[in-house]
Formats: C-alpha cells, structure tokens, sequence
C-alpha cells in the first residue's frame, strides 16, 4: 500500500521537478517544437517519473540525499541552459 510518509525524504525533488518540467518545456518553446508533440513527451515522461517514484522509493530510500543533491545540480543546470538560450547565448554547445 502507498504511505505518504515514504515520500517525504523526497518532496524537494518532486517540487524542483516540477520546475524543471516547465523549464524544458520552456525550452521546446524556444526551439519552436510542436506543443502538442512536446505535450505528448512531457506526459510519457511524468508517467514514467511517476512509476519509478512509486517502485524505486522502497529501494532508494538510503539513498534519497544523495539523489536530492544529484537532481537538484541536474535541475540548476538546466535552468542555466534554457536561460542562457532564451537570451542568445550558447553557453551549453
């Protein structure tokens, strides 16, 4: 059965994924990508998150710091890079 309290080691990463899910479809924005295509992926790739977050929890649990840390830096970084893109730079070749 699912307990919340399994998650909590978790909620900021569920939260800065949130963010980063609008920060690439801000990017898909920029690129010009079809929205409903880019729509398409951003649901494939919740649902995906969404069944690895509910069968890997158990798993990960002794590991949720270190996987907080490794998608927070994975989050800044794309941040940085849609916002460099948006701006005209290229800083991410």
């Amino acid at each position: 059965m699912f307990n919340l309290k399994d998650y909590t080691p978790f909620a900021g990463l569920i939260i800065f994924g949130n963010i980063e899910n609008l920060i690439l479809a801000s990017q898909g924005a920029v690129a010009h990508v079809d929205p409903y295509v880019l729509g398409g992926l951003s649901l494939i790739a919740v649902v995906m998150w969404l069944l690895l977050g509910t069968y890997g929890t158990k798993i990960a649990i002794k590991y949720a710091d270190y996987i907080e840390i490794f998608g927070g830096v994975a989050i800044i970084i794309l941040g940085f890079q849609s916002m460099s893109e948006a701006v005209g730079l290229n800083l991410f070749p």
